[in-house]
């Protein structure tokens, strides 16, 4: 007879028991939800986190093929305000994950209740607006660890406790999130086999988010910017092949307000000869509506790489 203590009950629930049993004692997670979806299950869970420091959650989207095999991993990175729940509610992605077998996790956006002095006073900056990067100012660089967050402890913990194709991962995201996947994925050659954006923060250095979020996180040296910066990142980029897809809404009116900076990110790309995918989509906006519409042609694109 298997015993599962209550502790590990309804955690023991995201993975088929029997199988995925030996894991279970190291499994540092506390599911906050689950729901069927598509024939998999879309959950949330929480964990403390040894980078940022606090309790952060993430939804993962388990497809039916989950049950029987390991699957190949998108992960996902929301935009300024935003947590786990927007793409979890708004994207869609579930349908079209189910019918492919991916994996996709979906986490918060920055640390969150740090007691930070300054961290709830805007919008822009601080919570919900960690800006993937690893903050070196000394107010912030304890907590605001999102860059490491992202690329390596979510990894490793997703892949030490759910049936996942560790080398066959891709990353997409919107907005502050869409920098946040450029970035990873040209920080990190070959890691990242597929990437992907909607509406990302092109050139941050340039751009009044970047200017504000970089200087508090990282001080006034813009070349240590240049690092966290898509446009800058690209020209030095040395790994393996990559096509990257973009859609970006003719409407989005952060557009002409300079924040988001497409036109940049051609050119780097040209420059660079890397490959890149720019639509321009006419009358759509900034919000998940616009994500909802085109969320199925970026999970088959990261398909020609990952399936």
């Amino acid at each position: 007879m298997l015993f599962v203590s209550r502790r590990w009950k309804k955690i023991a629930r995201v993975l088929p028991l029997k199988k995925y049993h030996h894991r279970l004692s190291n499994m540092a997670l506390t599911e906050v939800s689950s729901n069927k979806m598509f024939g998999g299950f879309q959950k949330v869970f929480s964990h403390e986190s040894k980078e940022v420091k606090c309790t952060m959650k993430f939804g993962i989207f388990l497809p039916p093929q989950a049950e029987s095999g390991k699957c190949p991993i998108l992960y996902w990175l929301s935009g300024l305000t935003c947590t786990e729940q927007n793409f979890v509610t708004k994207a869609g992605a579930q349908r079209v994950a189910a019918e492919l077998g991916f994996v996709i996790v979906a986490p918060d956006t920055s640390p969150r209740g740090c007691n930070i002095e300054g961290e709830e006073d805007g919008w822009d900056f601080g919570t919900g607006a960690g800006f993937y990067v690893n903050a070196t100012q000394d107010k912030w660089k304890n907590n605001y660890r999102m860059y490491s967050y992202v690329t390596e402890e979510l990894p490793a913990l997703i892949n030490a406790n759910f049936p996942v194709l560790g080398d066959k991962q891709g990353i997409f995201g919107h907005s502050m999130g869409g920098h946040g996947a450029l970035i990873c994925a040209l920080k990190n050659p070959g890691k990242y086999l597929s990437v992907s954006a909607f509406a990302p923060i092109c050139n941050p250095v340039n751009c009044p988010w970047g200017k504000k979020a970089f200087s508090g996180y990282l001080g006034d040296n813009e070349e240590d910017w240049k690092e966290y910066d898509s446009c800058c990142l690209v020209k030095k980029y040395n790994g393996p092949p990559l096509t990257i897809l973009v859609d970006q809404g003719k409407a989005d009116n952060f557009l002409p307000a300079g924040q988001l900076l497409p036109d940049n990110f051609v050119t780097a790309c040209a420059e660079a000869k890397m490959e890149l995918v720019m639509r321009m989509q006419e009358g759509y906006d900034h919000s998940y509506y616009f994500m909802a519409t085109f969320i199925e042609d970026h999970i088959r694109h990261h398909a020609k790489f990952l399936k």
